[in-house]
């Protein structure tokens, strides 16, 4: 038996096969934050609840629901450049992407040069970034294409829910922190990452990730109990019906736990912070595809449900 935790309209819910019921049913009233504030011990109060065939023969079912993100997190950390294929993609297939020394390459010794950059990060340290959490909505939501963004770009992701406080963890016990895992969309402003007015600055993550409703979150969060293998894993987003990403996370370079370890070695992780993981190949910068009001797009990752969300300009409606 699987379930997972949303939120439906204002209440937290439990769903099993697509159904729902309120945690009120079972007298609880916490939110999803106030359960992840106590997940070790809430954990096994679901597990009984998730049984009890009772009040989901009565439940609701979750397609015509009023589904929304689960929560807003405290804090969001993304790992980029964690999938070789997505990388040598996006550089092989959007100029905005390349710096004047790998536009001068012949695209044959770009990709091998871009190849061989993401070799040698193989056993190197994660490359994470901050996204803000007010880039958080829903996953039926609408997403907002800003009027100053040329290039808006999906990536679909896994997402690590934090269940601990965590702090200077070891790889090797970091798993034991995670609540659970859910769908997350980090999209992105594509031309704004490597900026040409800021020469050899670096990133602007600022510019490049945190506009508002730029991060679908959920429908829901599965504990990690029945995620049997967070590595066999599909990640599949389709806009207006025609699959871009269709990857694995076995292709995931630095492991979730790397990660956590990472940066419980530099902030202190909290309960209810979200990690995303790092997008596999398929971004519209691939293709040079990239989104337009009145696209729709619709993500999942196997057994943590779908998302669909429509694009819409700013100042719409």
């Amino acid at each position: 038996m699987t379930y997972g935790l949303a939120t439906v309209g204002n209440d937290a819910v439990l769903v099993r096969d697509d159904r729902f019921v309120p945690l009120t049913h079972w007298g609880e009233r916490r939110d999803l934050p106030g359960l992840l504030a106590d997940w070790d011990a809430a954990l096994p109060q679901m597990h009984r609840w998730a049984a009890d065939e009772a009040a989901f023969a009565s439940a609701l079912g979750l397609a015509d629901a009023d589904v929304r993100a689960p929560y807003r997190p405290g804090q969001v950390f993304c790992t980029g450049a964690n999938y070789k294929k997505h990388v040598v993609g996006l550089v092989m297939g959007d100029p905005s992407m390349r710096n004047a020394e790998a536009e001068a390459m012949s695209e044959d010794e770009r990709r091998r040069r871009v190849e061989e950059m993401m070799d040698a990060r193989a056993n190197a340290d994660p490359y994470c970034f901050i996204k803000l959490p007010s880039c958080v909505v829903g996953p039926r939501d609408a997403v907002v294409l800003p009027r100053n963004v040329a290039k808006p770009d999906w990536e679909l992701e896994l997402g690590v829910v934090i269940g601990k406080r965590t702090r200077h963890i070891t790889a090797e016990r970091a798993m034991d922190h995670v609540a659970g895992f859910a769908v997350v969309n980090d999209v992105t402003a594509r031309e704004q990452i490597f900026r040409r007015d800021a020469g050899g600055l670096g990133a602007d993550w600022l510019s490049g990730k945190c506009f508002p409703t730029f991060l679908p979150f959920g429908p829901m969060i599965v504990p990690r109990q029945f995620v049997a293998d967070p590595y066999d894993l599909t990640i599949t987003l389709s806009v207006n019906g025609k699959v871009y990403q269709n990857e694995s996370t076995r292709d995931m370079m630095v492991s979730i736990e790397r990660q956590i370890a990472y940066l419980s070695d530099r902030v202190e992780l909290m309960p209810g912070d979200v990690i995303c993981t790092g997008s596999p190949y398929g971004n519209g910068s691939a293709f040079g595809v990239f989104l337009q009001p009145g696209d729709e797009m619709e993500g999942s990752i196997t057994g943590l449900g779908t998302q669909r969300n429509r694009c819409v300009a700013e100042g719409a409606g």
